[in-house]
């Protein structure tokens, strides 16, 4: 990423003054504060259902997520977006007279309820089948668009490898831009059926049936206006949607989010903090595509993007840290190192993902959390066991201090 003259000035500037700064409020019993606070807003997020998108959940948790954002003092409100839902029908891959119950993929073809029949093969095999079944983790798109486009097949069935048993779904990065044959997703669980049913050679059944329908989301933003509102402003963005319950996989960011939202309300910096909680995470980041729309440079001109992505503080993982910059990377260790949470692992800006990705290509700085999790993408993410809170706590001081810290840098 380049950097122009002003930015590497205003990068010094942001060091400079990045200093540890105390979590709203002092002592033991402020930490302890910021925990019972993080606790309630990953239980009630937890217990509000499947957060995909559009969907009477996502609508509920986003109002929930606007009254916490408005207790925190600051000004929040909710922006609309529009999509074309996908609501799944039927779906299973039948073998033998047994359903094996799957989810289609959400950004390709989808079959009518009676589906493709015909013998199954293994994708990476020279066996010319109608149906070719692959292995592919959760998070592993695009290994998986490479199947799909390579293939011929009337259908394609995607074996979710989690580290857990179960149906781990595999995020629609393409959702605005569906390619492909269709594809039936099932848990990991399975893959020996479906392994029997390639030596057999009999037919199978493949039914990845769903429907569309115009809808509405929504995102949580808020804005602090800084007391120097001209200078460039920092953004602070986290998604709240998903597949599931999703309690370690996004509740963390979440209670970042409100942490730093609470903290900048407080203080009133130098600059402008604006904050997105974005709907749409699973289905191409739809949610901050739709934020951007609506504020075409703020990608590139904001003076940096903190994003706090999956898994932070879960209990089976650490969380994990990749900057844009050394300087940016710097900043954000002062603050972290002053909340017992700096020896963390950090990976080159090359390898950013989620939501940071699309301001990197936008050439904008950004501080990005994500975290490794066991129960990413599964059901049975659920509270409480899947969260670690005082570590939750502990990252949601240290965001809130350096999202001041980042406000408060001076002009170059």
């Amino acid at each position: 990423m380049l950097l122009t003259r002003r930015g590497l000035f205003e990068i010094a500037g942001l060091l400079a003054l990045t200093r540890p700064v105390a979590v709203h409020g002092r002592g033991d019993g402020a930490a302890d504060e910021v925990a019972r606070r993080a606790a309630d807003a990953i239980r009630g997020y937890s217990e509000e259902g499947a957060h995909r998108t559009a969907t009477r959940a996502d609508k509920a948790s986003g109002d929930r997520l606007l009254a916490l954002a408005r207790a925190t003092g600051a000004s929040a409100s909710l922006q609309p977006f529009e999509l074309s839902r996908v609501d799944p029908a039927v779906s299973f891959l039948e073998i033998g007279g047994q359903r094996l119950e799957g989810l289609p993929m959400f950004d390709g073809a989808f079959t009518n309820a009676d589906g493709v029949r015909g013998a199954i093969g293994a994708a990476a095999s020279d066996q010319d089948r109608p149906i070719v079944w692959t292995s592919v983790s959760p998070n592993a798109e695009i290994e998986l668009r490479k199947t799909r486009l390579a293939s011929t097949a009337r259908a394609i069935v995607a074996v979710t490898a989690g580290q857990r048993p179960g149906l781990c779904p595999i995020n629609a990065a393409f959702f605005r831009e569906p390619f492909g044959p269709p594809v039936l997703q099932i848990g990991s669980e399975q893959v020996g059926a479906v392994e029997r049913a390639v030596q057999s050679g009999g037919d199978v059944r493949v039914v990845a049936h769903a429907n569309r329908s115009p809808a509405t989301a929504f995102n949580v933003v808020a804005e602090v206006r800084g007391t120097q509102a001209a200078l460039a402003p920092v953004c602070v963005m986290t998604p709240r949607s998903g597949w599931y319950r999703n309690a370690s996989e996004r509740g963390g960011g979440i209670a970042c989010w409100l942490e730093a939202l609470r903290e900048v309300a407080a203080k009133r910096p130098l600059r402008t903090v604006k904050f997105v909680a974005s709907s749409g995470h699973e289905l191409g980041h739809l949610g901050l595509h739709a934020y951007l729309e609506r504020h075409p440079a703020l990608a590139h001109q904001a003076l940096v993007w903190v994003h706090l992505g999956a898994n932070i503080g879960t209990s089976t993982g650490p969380t994990g840290m990749t900057c844009s910059d050394d300087r940016a990377e710097a900043a954000a260790l002062r603050a972290l190192a002053a909340h017992g949470v700096g020896d963390l692992p950090r990976s080159p800006a090359a390898q950013v993902g989620g939501e940071a990705l699309t301001i990197s290509r936008a050439n904008g700085r950004f501080i990005s959390f994500i975290g490794r999790n066991v129960w990413f993408n599964n059901s049975r993410d659920v509270w409480p066991d899947v969260v670690d809170v005082p570590m939750v706590a502990r990252f949601a001081r240290a965001v809130g201090a350096l999202t001041v810290s980042l406000g408060n840098a001076p002009a170059a």
